[in-house]
């Protein structure tokens, strides 16, 4: 017992300060894009033919990225022979319109702000989630796991999972809702109590990601139930996820970017 102690005691605070401190984060990560059209060659859509999921679109000839179907592969910047179109390790990525997720030239990014008033009010101090596997890979699942670790200890802002959507307070859902899915997906989000938020996490549940127009899948959560927060990635890294939590609870104020 006391080596046990000891070594916790060398071991020293593991948890990380975010938000009040953003964590260092890899070089190498794909985090929110930045577009520069005034560098785009003439006629050129290289980066939209690239996409493997078509995901950026040409509006009067300028390339249009929606982060909604992103898989954040780097396809298309390195089909850009110009750098025009370039990923950064920017976190922060979560918003409450799906319109809102996209990326234009020079355009700035409407991040998510907080709940209404009323609904805020009773879900601050305390927020439960019920996880929905709705067909994906799994890799959603697994990073929404790895904020109740020590690094990121998510229960320290009163958010936690719950096994029962009777018990939760709203819905993260993860995957593309596949056919067989609809219907459990419909009959969790009736089971829990109102008022209820609902979290589509990733891009399959928010387009349907790189399954988008199988018929054996509907698309995405919100063609299910009303969906209240939009966090794009494949996966979400954890500090993306988490930012979109606490905006969504107004912990971190929603910046001009």
């Amino acid at each position: 017992m006391l080596n046990i102690l000891k070594s916790r005691f060398h071991q020293g605070y593991r948890t990380n300060c975010f938000p009040e401190q953003i964590p260092v984060v890899a070089d190498r990560l794909r985090g929110r894009p930045v577009m520069d059209a005034t560098k785009c060659p003439a006629g050129c859509a290289a980066c939209a033919s690239a996409c493997p999921v078509d995901a950026i679109t040409l509006a009067s000839g300028k390339p249009v990225l929606d982060l909604g179907r992103c898989l954040f592969c780097p396809d298309c910047s390195d089909a850009c022979p110009t750098d025009a179109l370039t990923f950064t390790t920017e976190h922060a990525m979560a918003t409450r319109r799906r319109e809102d997720l996209t990326v234009r030239d020079h355009e700035i990014y409407k991040l998510g702000c907080a709940l209404e008033a009323k609904i805020l009010d009773i879900f601050q101090r305390s927020l439960r989630f019920r996880v929905v596997s709705a067909g994906g890979c799994n890799g959603c699942e697994v990073e929404v796991n790895v904020l109740t670790t020590l690094v990121w200890d998510l229960s320290r802002f009163g958010i936690n999972y719950v096994a029962s959507p009777r018990h939760a307070d709203g819905l993260i859902i993860c995957g593309p809702v596949t056919t067989a899915m609809q219907l459990a997906v419909k009959k969790t989000y009736d089971a829990v109590p109102d008022p209820k938020i609902v979290v589509a996490l990733g891009a399959c549940a928010i387009s349907g990601g790189p399954y988008r127009g199988h018929v054996e899948q509907t698309d995405g959560a919100a063609n299910s139930v009303p969906v209240d927060l939009y966090i794009p990635g494949c996966p979400p890294h954890p500090l993306t996820i988490l930012d979109g939590f606490l905006r969504l609870l107004d912990r971190v104020k929603p910046e001009k970017s």
